[in-house]
């Protein structure tokens, strides 16, 4: 049985009980009010009719006085016949339930109506002038007969009124016990009810999710689990996946050892060929110092040989206008010295004066990757003025608008970051498109979020040159940073190795760079640079 029925059946049945037990209850206390307001009626009944008799009387008074003067107006009294028949037709609405009672009242009525007309007939008589010593003689008793009809019923009547006023207050009283015992009845009914239900609950699903809690606390502390629950409910189906989950764990546990294995062979290959890899850059440096001192030398023969050539053929050339040989001849050897020698001359000094620029470049790439770097907090922004200030020949000359946006600090070496940008910024002047106004923006985007609960996670910023210059093709975007790569050669002159050290420079912070560029509309690149100290 599943767990939303037998949670059903949980509050069902106890439910229907409490629904039956509160059905007594609310019968009890509809009884209970119903004899309350049977009390409440015989109350204003017997109220009413002791207040009925007093009217009725001063008006049997004003009768008899009126015949005694022979004055009307005694008897004229139409508002008291109209008070004594609204409090009749009360009194007889509320015994309406009561049909004995409301015969009394009718009859109540009758004498009443009889002698209003018996006193309507004096008073026209009076008026009349008439002998009303008839009436008189009629009207011999203490009462008139009329009156005294009306009182006996009325007597009556009362004795009624208070027996039932009796009668139902005793019955008031037992409805009133009832509804207490039918109310201390349901409470505990529904008390013994909600224990037995707890009980089963505790029983039938609270053991269960019992077992089930401790299969779970096992797993996660990776201890053997109880035997699966039995039943079909949702308890059972989450025991059962706690058990697969378990076996999969255990498999899981094997496959991460034999992966453990793995991982720890690779990563001691990885660490040789890292090692190796480490030797090999440094060996590449150092060879690349080496060949590059060890080519100054025979460079720098080179170009002082080509002077002494220079001056040879210069002295070549007095002597040939001093030895005043024939015109043929002399033809030829100027030929000879101004022509091929001096040409082959100047294509020497050529190719030494670029061999000698390509060994300045390779050192200063070698150099960037052994420099010793002096780590602290640096502020870009002062050092992006500083290289600013030190372009602000050539900006104005170019007539260049350069905005410098706020920057924030960043951790590093401060040359070396000088250098970043002094390259970026000198390499986004001298390729600015010659036919419109040239503008340069440096700044930094917004900071990115960054996981703090991974141990070596880093702060970062990331700063951005940009210019509205001549752009990079896209067939060229993938040697920007290679070195001895130049574009635009015709635009500014350079070795092609300012963005190789660039990345050189940025990659030993740890950090990245790259450039978006669309050709004709501009470039921007981008740097990535540490915010503080990587986290050991």
């Amino acid at each position: 049985m599943k767990l939303f029925t037998k949670g059903l059946l949980l509050i069902a049945v106890p439910s229907v009980v409490e629904l039956a037990l509160l059905g007594v209850v609310f019968d009890t206390q509809e009884q209970t009010a119903q004899a309350a307001r049977w009390v409440s009626n015989s109350k204003q009944i017997l109220y009413q009719s002791s207040a009925i008799v007093d009217p009725l009387l001063r008006q049997a008074a004003r009768v008899r006085t009126g015949m005694v003067v022979g004055d009307p107006s005694f008897v004229d009294r139409h508002t008291v016949w109209v008070d004594l028949g609204d409090r009749l037709s009360n009194l007889e609405t509320l015994v309406a339930d009561t049909p004995q009672q409301v015969v009394r009242v009718r009859k109540m009525q009758q004498a009443i109506d009889a002698y209003r007309e018996q006193a309507a007939t004096i008073s026209q008589a009076l008026r009349a002038g008439h002998n009303v010593n008839s009436f008189a003689a009629q009207d011999t008793g203490a009462l008139p007969q009329q009156i005294a009809l009306f009182r006996d019923q009325l007597v009556e009547f009362s004795h009624e009124a208070s027996r039932l006023d009796v009668e139902r207050g005793a019955a008031l009283a037992r409805r009133r016990a009832r509804q207490q015992y039918a109310l201390i009845a349901a409470v505990l009914g529904s008390m013994l009810i909600w224990a037995a239900t707890a009980m089963v609950f505790a029983r039938s699903i609270g053991r269960r999710l019992e077992v089930l809690t401790g299969n779970a606390e096992r797993l996660g502390s990776g201890r053997p689990l109880a035997a699966p629950l039995s039943g079909s409910d949702e308890i059972a189906a989450l025991d059962a996946v706690l058990h697969q989950t378990g076996e999969r764990l255990r498999e899981a546990e094997d496959e991460q050892a034999v992966l453990k294995v793995r991982l720890e062979a690779r990563a001691r290959e990885l660490a040789g060929v890292n090692e190796e890899l480490r030797q090999e850059t440094q060996d590449n440096e150092m060879f690349i110092y080496s060949v590059s001192h060890d080519l100054r030398s025979p460079l720098v023969n080179l170009q002082g040989f080509s002077k002494e050539l220079q001056v040879s053929c210069d002295e070549l050339d007095s002597l040939v206008e001093a030895a005043k040989l024939p015109e043929a001849e002399h033809r030829r050897m100027v030929h000879i010295l101004d022509g091929d020698v001096r040409e082959s001359l100047q294509y020497l000094r050529t190719a030494v004066t670029r061999a000698a620029s390509i060994i300045d470049a390779l050192l200063r790439i070698s150099r960037a990757g052994r420099l010793e770097y002096q780590w602290q907090r640096v502020s870009v922004g002062r050092v992006v003025g500083k290289v600013v200030d030190a372009l602000q020949g050539a900006i104005s000359q170019r007539g260049t608008v350069v905005t410098v946006r706020e920057l924030p600090p960043a951790w590093g070496d401060p040359g070396a970051i000088e250098q970043i940008f002094s390259n970026l910024i000198g390499n986004a002047l001298n390729y600015l498109d010659p036919v419109r106004n040239g503008r340069i923006e440096i700044g930094a985007l917004e900071q990115e979020p960054v996981d703090e609960t991974e141990p070596r996670a880093v702060r970062t910023r990331t700063y951005y040159v940009r210019d509205n210059g001549l752009g990079i093709p896209a067939a060229y975007m993938s040697k920007v940073f290679r070195a001895f790569q130049r574009l635009h050669g015709d635009v500014a002159s350079g070795d092609g190795i300012g963005l190789a050290v660039v990345r050189r420079m940025v990659e030993r912070h740890g950090g990245r760079v790259w450039v978006e560029s669309a050709e004709g509309a501009g470039s921007t690149f981008f740097v990535v640079l540490p915010e503080q100290p990587a986290r050991n």
